[in-house]
């Protein structure tokens, strides 16, 4: 299990819970929901929403269960509500039957390179929702997603998958892709300085729309994302 670490929401619960479906949620601005169950979440329908955890934590699996979104992909599936959904994975699928052969750190730097391509080419192209898998602990990658979406004319959300190291690690062991140890401890540092920056209030910036916080518990109650004007 993972306790939440404040099941109190930053926001009263009459904000963000319509009183007609107590089960959906329509984020705007922080809404803590660790220790809550929660089984929809609504966005408008050119959004931008990014799944961010540690290495781990469970984003392709919950992108997985709630877009369709196949690890052995090598493209981005098109899921509900004519989301599109990127998944770095699906850029590593692309190369490794050309560059497996090589030790994945010396082309990670080509993974990456690919997938933030995708992104830029889904928010220019692509007319629907876009869903995203980033770590969201590069604050330099944050600015940029939140840059290339302004430019769309497209609201950014963050649902922040906040899962204690020692589960991520067990997710890692389990998918059979592990981080190194130092790399890893490097993520969850910056993680907890980006949850104590929502928690205070001061930040991230540039801010988004909404910040979605999820304990592991409401990552797997969460039946559906849902985008409608």
């Amino acid at each position: 299990m993972n306790p939440p670490l404040d099941s109190v929401p930053l926001y009263p619960p009459e904000s963000v819970f319509p009183a007609s479906d107590s089960d959906a949620v329509h984020p705007r601005g922080v809404v803590d929901l660790r220790g809550l169950r929660t089984g929809e979440l609504r966005y408008p329908p050119t959004a931008t929403v990014i799944f961010a955890g540690i290495p781990g934590a469970g984003k392709s699996t919950a992108l997985r269960k709630l877009f369709g979104s196949e690890p052995e992909a090598e493209q981005a599936p098109n899921g509900p509500g004519g989301s599109l959904v990127l998944d770095s994975i699906q850029a590593r699928n692309s190369w490794r039957h050309r560059l497996a052969w090589l030790p994945y750190p010396l082309w990670r730097p080509m993974v990456h390179l690919v997938h933030f391509r995708r992104i830029w080419l889904a928010l220019r192209d692509h007319s629907g929702p876009v869903v995203v898998h980033d770590c969201g602990t590069v604050a330099f990658t944050r600015h940029m997603l939140t840059s290339w979406a302004a430019r769309r004319g497209r609201e950014l959300h963050l649902v922040l998958l906040d899962v204690p190291a020692a589960i991520a690690l067990d997710g890692q062991h389990a998918r059979g892709r592990r981080v190194g140890r130092a790399s890893f401890n490097w993520h969850v540092r910056r993680w907890r300085r980006l949850l104590d920056q929502v928690e205070s209030g001061t930040g991230p910036q540039p801010q988004p729309e909404s910040i979605v916080v999820l304990d592991r518990p409401g990552i797997d109650q969460l039946r559906e994302i849902r985008f409608a004007a």
